[in-house]
């Protein structure tokens, strides 16, 4: 008999075990006062104490794979054990140590891989300390897998809830059409809600653990240096993993969502540090001539803005959906339940996306520069006196040469692009600020949370454009009595602000600079120099006419790109905070 109920526990039949044990113990108990049945009373107690140990382990695998027939008879065990709650009170404890075990074997996997040896110190390790060996190159390999694994945890609860709500409703359905002991009912009844209870109560719990080991990985390595792009993929995994919780029990996790604003805000003040440097470096070098762009250029043509149409789009990723399209859409769980991975993500590839924003040599289209060529290489409207090779003047002077037939091109060519008034005046530096910006958003959109800290660097990016454009061709030290000389006092007021907050005087050479705190000069940067190539003192030039127009004409573009793009970023932006953007668009509108 003994031996017919382990080969039961060998075909994983632990109700069938169970029952076959519980029969002989009812059997045995008949003939109990005979010393060989009572020996015999003993064997079948330690059969039943290993099968219980069995149907722990057995009940453990659950946590990572769940299959629904093995947890069917793992349930139908402890029902005939009497053990429903303590299975449930086992379940919750086996996840637990499931959600530690899975982190530290990915973690660990990956930082034996990289120290390259079969060193054991590593195993020794905790948590906490061995993240901080994961190298720069591993980091997102290693998150994608840690998110991958805490998400098989995740589903296999998930579906075991999913299980337990099933099978009650066909407990319940069954007991009202056949009634049924009343005593057994109520038991079975009372069950039912003490694992509802806590099935329901485990999901915060289940939750507050994956944050914890997250935000733990999230803070043990230093993010500032990463690239652009690999930054934007940790935070669309991390946002990803929040949608998670947020459908999984309805968490906001305030745990990542302050993890990743340390290391978010960290990251950008970095980044912003050196996007102003190169803005400076852009800036002394522009030679403001106009960038010819088509004249239907519009900002969401850039690769920077793609993600603003994306957010609209239904086949985006669901972590780059707005939250009105989040909550109409199929939860991760529903679309994942029966396979595949939510983080099995890829990094998004611009190879196949194009940008069609520029115009071919200030043409709409090559077919137009054709056109406009075959018209002006005609010299039907050319005067006869200046076809001739030499032109007698009345002076009589030697012959002067005539105009070249290229330089008439030329000007007609500048003609056409002049009479393009639809087509936008902007340089080469206002289209990198731009994407700038774009860049900036992207980051926004994926973290609410640090939208305040994006929209404050992104209005010194219009703050030092502005006080660029003014510094080199507004300036007129003639008239110069406070430092700004200016007619307007709200432009004043402005440029004062941007100088006081935004450009370290000292650097620049400014005899009016004080010295300032080192943490404070490290927000600022140098006010930028003119480019030597741009001449503003020549009547032949007519003092930089050309530059001056370009110049103030790629500014007021730029703000009104910002003025575009307000409602997008008045969405964003925390309540308490909002006087900040108005303030920031009461300048804009000065330009």
């Amino acid at each position: 008999m003994l031996s017919i109920s382990n080969s039961k526990l060998l075909e994983e039949d632990y109700p069938g075990a169970i029952q076959l044990c519980l029969e002989c113990q009812k059997a045995a108990s008949t003939f109990k006062h005979y010393s060989c049945i009572s020996e015999l009373n003993s064997k079948l107690q330690d059969t039943l104490e290993q099968i219980e140990e069995q149907l722990d382990v057995a009940l453990s695998k659950i946590c990572k794979n769940f299959d629904i027939s093995h947890y069917t008879k793992v349930q139908q065990a402890y029902r005939l054990l009497g053990k429903t709650q303590t299975a449930m009170d086992q379940l919750h404890m086996h996840f637990t140590q499931a959600i530690h075990n899975t982190v530290f074997q990915v973690v660990l996997g990956y930082v034996e891989l990289c120290a390259g040896n079969t060193d054991t110190k590593f195993q020794k390790l905790q948590y906490k300390d061995l993240c901080t060996h994961i190298t720069s190159d591993s980091y997102i390999p290693c998150l994608a897998d840690l998110c991958k694994a805490l998400w098989e945890v995740m589903l296999s609860y998930y579906r075991t809830m999913q299980w337990h709500e099933n099978h009650d409703q066909d407990e319940v359905a069954a007991v009202s059409s056949d009634g049924g002991n009343v005593i057994g009912t109520e038991e079975n009844s009372f069950d039912r809600s003490y694992v509802k209870k806590k099935l329901e109560h485990g999901l915060s719990r289940i939750w507050q653990d994956v944050q914890l080991k997250v935000k733990t990985y999230l803070l043990g390595t230093d993010l500032s240096n990463f690239k652009y792009d690999d930054f934007i993929f940790v935070l669309d995994v991390i946002s990803r993993l929040m949608q998670v919780g947020e459908e999984f029990c309805g968490s906001k996790s305030e745990v990542l969502q302050e993890s990743i604003r340390k290391q978010s805000v960290n990251y950008f003040k970095t980044y912003h540090r050196t996007r102003l440097e190169e803005l400076r470096m852009f800036l002394e070098n522009e030679t403001w001539e106009l960038c010819p762009v088509k004249s239907s250029f519009s900002i969401l043509q850039l690769h920077e803005f793609k993600f603003m149409e994306q957010s609209r789009s239904p086949s985006v990723s669901p972590s780059k959906q707005p939250a009105s399209a989040i909550s109409t859409a199929v939860t991760l769980f529903e679309q994942y339940c029966n396979g595949g991975n939510p983080f099995e993500i890829q990094a998004d590839s611009k190879d196949d996306e194009t940008e069609d924003v520029l115009a071919s040599n200030g043409y709409e289209s090559d077919e137009q520069e054709k056109s406009a060529y075959q018209e002006y290489d005609s010299d039907s409207d050319v005067p006869e006196e200046l076809k001739r090779d030499y032109v007698d003047e009345q002076t009589g002077d030697a012959p002067v040469k005539s105009v070249s037939r290229e330089t008439l091109r030329s000007r007609k060519r500048s003609d056409y692009n002049l009479s393009k008034a639809n087509a936008p005046i902007l340089t080469n530096t206002t289209l990198n600020v731009i994407r700038l910006v774009g860049k900036y958003m992207q980051m926004m959109n994926i973290l609410k949370p640090i939208a305040f800290d994006v929209i404050h660097f992104m209005s010194q990016l219009f703050d030092y454009y502005l006080y660029a454009v003014y510094t080199f061709f507004g300036r007129n030290d003639t008239f110069e009595s406070t430092g700004l000389g200016l007619s307007s006092s709200r432009l004043r007021t402005t440029l004062n602000r941007i100088q006081e907050s935004l450009i370290d005087l000292e650097v620049s050479g400014d005899p009016t600079g004080t010295l300032t705190a080192a943490e404070e000069r490290k927000e600022k940067v140098p006010s930028p120099h003119l480019s030597h190539l741009v001449i503003l003192t020549s009547g032949n030039s007519l003092y930089g006419l050309a530059e001056r127009v370009v110049a103030t004409e790629s500014l007021v573009f730029l703000a009104e790109q910002f003025e575009c793009l307000q409602p997008h970023l008045d969405a964003v932006m925390p309540a308490a905070k909002k006087p900040f953007l108005q303030q920031f668009y009461s300048q804009v509108r000065i330009v």
